[in-house]
């Protein structure tokens, strides 16, 4: 009885221990909702090696690609909250999908934010043969042609789509969106002059605007960015407008928050070293690392001024 007692006292002993095991114990995996090779897949890996070395445990990237990044939002919903699933999600998943269509989450509600990764804006680019050498041109040629100009976008919902969606409101300009499923085949599409401008992530425009392919007339967060500071920014001919491109981390909503601030601090970390920043910068993309609270209140913020949008262009998911 004696032994049996003591195996009893040890067992008990280990399973206390093993609860207890510090955070992280075994591999971090970072869900991103698009396929290989995209912006948050690139950037989750960039982040994730100096996190994992960090840490002292591997975070891997997982790919959960399709509905507009829906279904990694519901994986990471759904994920056990424990500090080893992570979501870096995009502005559309968090601020946008839910004012296009029925979820059965609320990404506000049901993720916890940990902090803000990277902040980029889109860049208004057009086919050479559009004739205008400023974005004050081409805005005074779209508003003397109504329904003429086109601009397309990545798919329904997304930042560019969005961006041009409130460009159109806030000058007062009717400009046709054309939606293709993906960068790739929107930038195709402009390159050959089967839409005049696109709206389109500074890495993907920079090579085709340096070979004289594309012009480059604006940048649509609310400076100039520090990439291509000779490109100025909507907001100087629109004050107000803003249509930044985002990546932030969230967990599952009831990871505990010692776990979220440990995720915080470590992200934060690599966010901040030369090699992080070097490779950030390749992309096009820069550091805006934050706290849990900063980033909530800007992620509602920003699913406020987006709902509007959406009811007010009448922007539907089909």
């Amino acid at each position: 009885m004696k032994r049996i007692s003591l195996l009893c006292v040890g067992l008990v002993i280990a399973g206390v221990a093993s609860a207890q095991a510090p955070f992280p114990s075994r591999p971090i995996t970072t869900v991103v909702g698009f396929a290989p090779g995209g912006g948050t897949d690139t950037v989750s890996r960039i982040i994730g090696k100096t996190l994992g070395d960090q840490l002292g445990q591997q975070v891997l990237t997982d790919n959960k690609s399709g509905a507009g990044g829906n279904i990694a939002t519901d994986i990471v919903v759904k994920a056990a909250p424990d500090g080893y699933t992570i979501y870096l999600a995009n502005v559309g998943a968090i601020s946008v999908n839910q004012h296009l269509l029925p979820l059965t989450y609320d990404p506000l509600r049901d993720l916890a934010p940990i902090t803000m990764a990277v902040v980029f804006p889109n860049l208004v680019i057009v086919h050479p043969s559009v004739p205008v050498g400023s974005f004050a041109e081409f805005i005074k040629l779209a508003r003397e042609n109504p329904g003429k100009y086109t601009y397309g976008s990545s798919g329904i919902g997304g930042a560019g789509h969005l961006a041009g969606e409130l460009l159109k409101m806030m000058a007062g300009v009717d400009l046709v969106h054309v939606p293709f499923k993906g960068g790739g085949p929107a930038m195709q599409a402009m390159l050959g002059g089967q839409i005049s401008a696109y709206m389109a992530t500074p890495v993907a425009a920079g090579p085709h605007v340096r070979a004289g392919k594309a012009k480059a007339l604006a940048v649509t967060g609310p400076r100039r960015d520090q990439f291509m500071p000779e490109v100025p920014a909507v907001a100087e001919f629109y004050p107000g407008y803003q249509a930044t491109n985002w990546y932030a981390y969230y967990a599952p909503a009831k990871t505990p928050k010692d776990i979220v601030l440990r995720l915080n601090r470590e992200i934060v970390k690599a966010l901040g070293t030369a090699e992080v920043k070097e490779l950030l910068a390749k992309q096009g993309v820069e550091p805006a690392p934050g706290t849990p609270e900063e980033l909530a209140a800007f992620g509602k913020r920003e699913s406020d001024t987006w709902a509007r949008v959406v009811k007010q262009a009448k922007i539907t998911a089909n």
